[in-house]
């Protein structure tokens, strides 16, 4: 009796839907990063080159003269300091009042928590556009025009909702087992959060802060009505390439490069964190 020797199984092809959704990836990556290369293409190159008719996809010289005329065109470090200050205050308080917040409206229940989470989403809905008059008036009222306070509050506004919604679905996916198993173990409510529950949302928490923190640094049209010349931020000072006689936009492709290095190294700080914090948040409790 001979026996045979099973013939090793044919290598399976990717699949043609998942052939398919690799394609509609990569066509996603494309759309999303060639912005990004076009800002750097054309920061690098010269400002002859940048208004040419027929643009090329990778600069024939390249130069770093746009970053020392985006530098010489206004003063670049002072608007890019007050956008830090208002973005890490931001993130801050945020960060804090947003936890207890979340925290208050995914394990307590009490009257009116409905209309909370409601009210919540309803915030977020407004247009920013629409608030401006009443937020120029109020600050101006309060004494806080053209000053980082009144633009901190004003961010908080529109901030602080997005954090509480986003740190709530962080805190509902932890169950509540492991507080009570803490407080058994003679933890009070307060242990039980900071020794088990903190933990657990620390990646959450990154995650949040790094969306806020984008969101305070891009933001414009606040930071544009709000604040003068002298007090301006970083988004507002990239206005200062555009004049009369036209627009640079080599330097202000320069300049924009500069403003993105900040995100990008906050990004890659955190980034293991954040990561994290995305697939934590992506389940269902």
């Amino acid at each position: 009796m001979t026996s045979t020797s099973a013939a090793p199984a044919a290598p399976r092809r990717p699949s043609t839907s998942k052939l398919g959704w690799n394609l509609l990836g990569l066509l996603v990556f494309v759309t999303a990063g060639f912005p990004v290369y076009w800002m750097l293409n054309t920061a690098f190159k010269p400002a002859k080159d940048a208004i040419d008719p027929n643009p090329h996809f990778f600069p024939n010289v390249f130069t770093t003269e746009n970053f020392r005329r985006a530098l010489d065109i206004a003063d670049f470090w002072g608007p890019v300091g007050r956008s830090l200050i208002v973005s890490l205050v931001v993130v801050v308080i945020g960060i804090a009042v947003g936890m207890l917040a979340a925290l208050a409206i995914s394990r307590f229940a009490f009257r009116g928590r409905k209309i909370v989470i409601v009210g919540i989403l309803a915030v977020q809905m407004i247009p920013l556009v629409a608030m401006i008059i009443p937020v120029f008036l109020l600050l101006n009222d309060l004494g806080q025009y053209d000053r980082l306070t009144g633009l901190i509050i004003t961010y908080l506004t529109f901030i602080l909702p997005f954090t509480v919604w986003t740190l709530r679905g962080f805190i509902v996916n932890i169950p509540r087992e492991l507080e009570e198993a803490a407080m058994v173990d003679g933890c009070t409510r307060t242990g039980a959060f900071v020794r088990v529950v903190f933990p657990l949302l620390a990646p959450g928490m990154v995650a949040t802060s790094v969306y806020g923190f984008i969101q305070a640094w891009n933001e414009y049209l606040y930071a544009l009505m709000l604040m003068s010349q002298q007090n301006q931020t970083a988004t507002v000072w990239l206005g200062n390439f555009t004049t009369k006689n036209g627009t640079e936009y080599a330097p202000m492709m320069a300049g924009a490069t500069m403003m993105a290095v900040p995100i990008v190294i906050l990004f890659l700080l955190v980034q293991r964190k954040m990561a994290a914090g995305l697939t934590a948040g992506a389940v269902k409790g």
